[in-house]
């Protein structure tokens, strides 16, 4: 087992020996799960949280800004949506593929 010795600001340090205490247990003992809490994906919330956590480790996980831009008009998304309605449906030509 590997012991490790941090250098915490006192307060912190009381915090932690206090919130151990306040489980009935030691800091030593406290420790170690609050560590493990912060590492382990599968500790983590819900598998939304724990899928998150584990892309990210790999590095495979990217953070999108939010959009900024504005959304358009709705007069804008009406027209789109009967020019779109003007063209042929996907039915015809799945089944133009099938022939």
């Amino acid at each position: 087992m590997a012991q490790l010795t941090l250098r915490l600001p006192d307060p912190l340090a009381d915090d932690l020996r206090r919130a151990a205490a306040s489980r009935g247990q030691s800091l030593n003992a406290w420790a170690p799960a609050v560590l493990r809490a912060a590492v382990d994906p599968e500790l983590a919330g819900d598998d939304a949280e724990r899928t998150r956590e584990r892309l990210q480790r790999a590095g495979l996980l990217i953070e999108v800004e939010p959009f900024q831009g504005r959304r358009p008009e709705p007069e804008s998304s009406a027209r789109a949506r009967r020019a779109a309605a003007q063209g042929k449906p996907l039915s015809d030509y799945v089944i133009e593929g099938r022939s």
